[in-house]
């Protein structure tokens, strides 16, 4: 005969079922049902049949909510970050924005590299350019300037070469749109 859990005395039968009728999330919603039919007396293998958990599952659900209560009956995955904190604290990455802002306001570029070095100044401790890099692209900063012209470019021989629309014209017939392709295409 399949033993029966034990739960500690958080909620009561009615509360649990309040619990599961007004989960919103799917997880959340299958255990407070676990809670709520073991709270009835089912067994853990019973459920097992009805609600597809294994019954070691739904024994740690039960073992769970005996230790942490009501409050340990959410979804981690939703409230668990798998990131590491951010290196620069939000003062600093304002800092650290206000400076770009100012080297760019004086033409100045910054990379990763520098970046870095100033990263490293304020934390004490050495830092990739990687991260520099990083950081430059999280804070969105992109240096605007115009692409670099030709030392010994001519602006005439360059407009004479370009293509324009009555020289594009003028240059005999139309070909249809098929011309030049192979056997078999249509």
């Amino acid at each position: 005969m399949a033993r029966h859990i034990h739960l500690q005395p958080h909620l009561s039968v009615d509360e649990l079922e309040h619990r599961y009728r007004a989960a919103k999330e799917p997880n959340e919603r299958t255990w407070w049902q676990i809670l709520w039919l073991l709270a009835q007396g089912h067994t853990a293998t019973e459920l097992s049949r009805v609600i597809g958990y294994r019954a070691y599952w739904i024994g740690q659900i039960a073992k769970r909510y005996n230790e942490e209560g009501p409050a340990g009956m959410q979804n981690r995955r939703h409230t668990t970050s798998y990131r590491p904190p951010p290196v620069l604290s939000p003062a600093l990455q304002e800092e650290l924005r206000g400076l770009l802002a100012a080297a760019a306001a004086q033409q100045e570029s910054w990379t990763g590299t520098d970046v870095a070095a100033w990263m490293a100044e304020r934390l004490g401790r050495p830092v990739s350019y990687r991260l520099g890099w990083s950081y430059l692209v999280r804070l969105q900063h992109s240096p605007q300037a115009p692409r670099p012209r030709h030392a010994l470019a001519d602006a005439e021989q360059q407009d004479s070469f370009k293509k324009t629309e009555t020289a594009a014209q003028s240059g005999g017939e139309r070909l249809s749109p098929h011309a030049g392709r192979g056997v078999g295409h249509r």
